[in-house]
């Protein structure tokens, strides 16, 4: 008997450096997918805490501006504690909406920031957290490198499921680890609005036989402050990042989207006797593996500075 789950994808962007505001706003938008009957919400890379897209944090090669640092401390305020008040927000979000959260994030650690995506319970706990392994480019200027010791599926009722953060998707090893642990879901929050984004997502759907629901940002101009000078422009109608949010099939057909453009809610009943339906010639961690052949070692460790041991 086919057990069906309904998800459902915010496309939608923070308001930049203002924390609270778009807490607020995530609760409303919960509120509407949760109307919608969504079981599963997905929202965006970075949402809480926020994506400066096309910012330079004053940086040039061999030299920082006092300019440059004064953004990121702002940008530092902006990011949330894991745990902390934001996520006991987060959580009471989920339990409302009796429905599983996964969130981006920007958390906060020492003196570090790490891109991040959180998973909530429907009973409002943290499931699951993940640091994203690798920033692109200017983002290892305001974040911190995440480690093995959260290459972890969450475990639901309805199976397990990933979780990569937007270029993570990219890597084949990252995703050759989560493969092995049989998800059935695959969520990337992303701020990648390239058309051609939607290729790389239907390769993940075809090779672990898994949905994908790929939750992008609409972000405007407006929607930072007016001393935030990126450089696509000053009007407040310009799109930093454009969406592209969709859900595809664990056969790479499209469900829902991609949509550019505009904020939305993405929504889809997802047959969870799909991935058996595709794992019935293709099966990326059984019978189409050659381990014989092929085996990845994965470093689940927590790394650190130092290691303390009593005498």
């Amino acid at each position: 008997m086919s057990q069906t789950v309904k998800a459902a994808i915010v496309q939608t962007g923070s308001i930049l450096f203002d924390t609270d505001a778009t807490l607020e706003a995530m609760k409303a938008h919960v509120a509407d997918a949760a109307k919608a009957g969504a079981e599963l919400i997905v929202f965006p890379e970075a949402y809480i805490g926020g994506y400066p897209k096309g910012h330079d944090f004053g940086a040039r090669v061999g030299s920082r501006s006092p300019e440059g640092r004064d953004w990121f401390a702002r940008y530092f305020e902006a990011a949330i504690d894991v745990p902390g008040k934001a996520c006991a927000q987060m959580g009471e979000m989920a339990r409302v909406a009796s429905a599983w959260l996964v969130v981006g994030v920007i958390e906060r650690e020492g003196g570090t920031l790490y891109c991040s995506v959180l998973t909530f319970a429907p009973d409002g706990s943290l499931a699951n957290q993940r640091r994203k392994l690798m920033p692109t480019a200017m983002e290892r200027l305001i974040w911190g490198f995440g480690d093995g010791s959260t290459l972890d599926v969450t475990q639901t009722p309805f199976g397990p499921m990933s979780a990569l953060i937007c270029w993570e998707n990219f890597m084949p090893l990252a995703r050759s680890a989560f493969y092995a642990q049989h998800p059935v879901i695959h969520c990337a929050p992303t701020v990648d609005d390239r058309e051609n984004w939607l290729s790389l997502m239907r390769t993940i759907a075809m090779e672990g036989r898994c949905f994908v629901l790929s939750a992008n940002q609409y972000f405007t101009r407006g929607m930072a402050p007016k001393d935030f000078h990126p450089i696509q422009g000053e009007s407040a109608d310009t799109v930093l990042i454009n969406g592209g949010s969709c859900i595809i099939s664990p056969l790479g057909e499209l469900i829902a989207g991609p949509v550019f453009g505009k904020e939305t809610i993405l929504t889809a009943d997802l047959d969870l006797t799909d991935n058996v339906r595709g794992k019935f010639d293709f099966d990326p961690a059984g019978h189409y593996a050659r381990p014989d052949v092929f085996q990845l070692q994965v470093n689940t460790t927590r790394q650190g500075i130092a290691k303390f041991e009593a005498d």
